[in-house]
């Protein structure tokens, strides 16, 4: 998991935020808050778990699938691309 203990301290910053939102939602379901507030709450929290969701989907199709011998303009890179464009699209 070298992408992952690269990118260490930019990961736990997000992941820091997102239970910062979680806990932003607990608070407006116990101060009894509009269901619209809250729902906008989750709705955030989910983009942000589904954007850091993307971004170690991405270092792990980087680092462990593709060929470090193998450039971006290979057919694996380029395959490889595509699989991250298409992922960030669907999480988006």
């Amino acid at each position: 998991m070298a992408h992952t203990s690269k990118d260490k301290e930019k990961l736990l910053k997000r992941v820091r935020r997102i239970r910062g939102q979680v806990e932003a939602i607990e608070r407006a379901l116990e101060s009894e808050q509009e269901c619209a507030g809250v729902l906008q709450l989750m709705a955030a929290c989910r983009g942000a778990l589904n954007g850091l969701m993307a971004e170690v989907m991405e270092g792990h199709v980087r680092f462990h699938v593709l060929d470090p011998e193998q450039g971006k303009d290979s057919p694996q890179g380029k395959a490889a691309e595509e699989l991250i464009d298409i992922v960030r699209a669907y999480l988006k």
